[in-house]
């Protein structure tokens, strides 16, 4: 192991404290930079060729730290003791339960990782929140940690993560923006100070923002909300669009040019995935109804249930085109992951669409080029079981014999396919529901599908 003069840990092992602290490692070969999470199989899959998380560029900037300064352990007190900054990056749920189920933040394992570190913690740490929490969330966490130990002394900043899974390499690289918030007293700066000198190995100093906690807490559900809500406003516009003849791209390309509204999150779906944007609107709304604002509530909660109803539109058109019924009928679905070059299925689209054939009596082939067979079924089906839900290993294996196709992540493998081949390997008429807007449209008409695209004239 090289000499290192810093030791940094990081706890929890997900997609973002692993890719995250994979980079600084990489960027800084004098820290030390420790992953640690009680989940031994995750733990063990870090120390492996197959890492748990899929990004492009992970696996080669994780294999040039490995072993050197970074390191993956489920010995979670150790690294709490050996490291001066203390990365927070845990789960932070839907409540399920309990007051505010459905929309509020689960925070018991942030209390938890604040529990531990307090009964660890000798000198001064600075413990940084990675995972997306509400405002205020500081506050517990350092009443936690004050009150609960003995021998250490704290200081707790806000980093929140704005990596786009898929590109989260290049994010990590070349970000935006680095945001770090924390108590604007002399102690609070200095340990913002700390923590901004780490960025600051790679990422110009101007892209770094500091801020006090509260404006940075906010700030990471503020984007994510903006973000889904521009997509769940080029959704709604994709219905007026199909009702209508125009087309939603070349609508959405004519408002993009505007400099005002920029061409980014334009691009219609049939719905946004992900861990971040449900989970943060819904924290959003739940805050605005804490502090007595039910109408910022409602506006944001519409966001999302935009997005539900995209969802719901896209099976409803399949069990319409096929002559109001699917009952026991191959309907092959292409993707599962909530966008391409991922594993992660949170929340994605394919759950609900594929629960909803399921519900229609379908028989429903599912293939993804980087989801498995048991996360498939477990984001399906939970603890149950269903005969009519199929886990396929090729694209043509889930179109074969088919009565009609459906997209629903925009894998680039997907518009190479060879659509002659399938559309003679279906049953006719044969349907194809693009869900992401990617294959060529006009092609797919001419060899003889009917083709239902969103946003498109019919």
């Amino acid at each position: 192991m090289s000499k290192t003069s810093l030791s940094i840990c990081c706890l929890g092992a997900g997609y973002v404290g692993g890719p995250t602290m994979a980079m600084i490692a990489a960027k800084c070969p004098d820290i030390k930079v420790t992953v640690c999470d009680p989940n031994e199989k995750r733990i063990a899959a870090w120390n492996s060729d197959t890492l748990p998380v899929y990004e492009p560029g992970l696996q080669e900037v994780v294999e040039s730290a490995r072993g050197k300064n970074l390191f993956f352990s489920t010995d979670v007190r150790k690294a709490i003791r050996e490291s001066s900054i203390i990365f927070v990056s845990v789960g932070t749920p839907t409540k399920t339960y309990g007051v505010g189920a459905g929309r509020a933040a689960d925070l018991k394992f942030i209390e938890a990782a604040a529990r531990m570190i307090a009964e660890e913690a000798v000198g001064p740490k600075i413990i940084v929140e990675k995972s997306t929490i509400p405002v205020k969330t500081a506050e517990a966490m350092l009443t936690i940690l004050r009150s609960n130990s003995k021998e250490g002394t704290f200081q707790v900043l806000s980093n929140p993560e704005f990596l786009a899974e898929g590109t989260a390499i290049e994010d990590l690289n070349n970000p935006d923006r680095v945001l770090i918030g924390g108590e604007q007293t002399p102690e609070g700066l200095a340990a913002i100070e700390e923590v901004v000198s780490i960025y600051a190995r790679w990422i110009p100093r101007e892209k770094i923002l500091t801020t006090n906690l509260w404006s940075s807490e906010l700030s990471k559900l503020v984007a994510n909300a903006f973000l889904a809500q521009r997509i769940s406003s080029i959704n709604s516009i994709s219905a007026l669009c199909e009702a209508t003849g125009a087309d939603v791209d070349e609508v959405a390309r004519a408002i993009g040019k505007d400099s005002r509204i920029g061409p980014k999150f334009l691009k219609a779906s049939v719905g946004y995935g992900g861990s971040c944007f449900q989970k943060d609107i819904l924290n959003l709304t739940y805050l605005c109804q804490h502090f007595g604002l039910p109408e910022v509530a409602a506006y944001w909660e519409s966001v999302v249930k935009i997005n539900d109803w995209q969802k719901a539109r896209f099976s409803g058109r399949i069990v319409r085109d096929l002559f109001n019924t699917v009952s026991g009928k191959h309907i092959g679905i292409l993707g599962f992951a909530f966008k391409k070059d991922t594993n992660d299925t949170r929340e994605t689209a394919a759950i609900a669409v594929c629960r909803d054939l399921l519900a229609e009596g379908a028989k429903v082939y599912v293939y993804d080029p980087q989801v498995g067979e048991e996360q498939i079924r477990a984001d399906v089906l939970g603890t149950g079981s269903n005969p009519n839900l199929m886990v396929v290993k090729s694209a043509m294996e889930a179109c074969k014999g088919a009565h009609a196709v459906a997209v629903l992540t925009e894998w680039d493998e997907f518009k190479e396919l060879d659509f002659k081949k399938i559309h003679d390997g279906m049953l006719k008429p044969a349907f194809l529901f693009d869900g992401r807007n990617i294959l060529p449209h006009a092609k797919l008409k001419e060899i003889g599908f009917r083709l239902f695209a969103i946003g498109k004239p019919a």
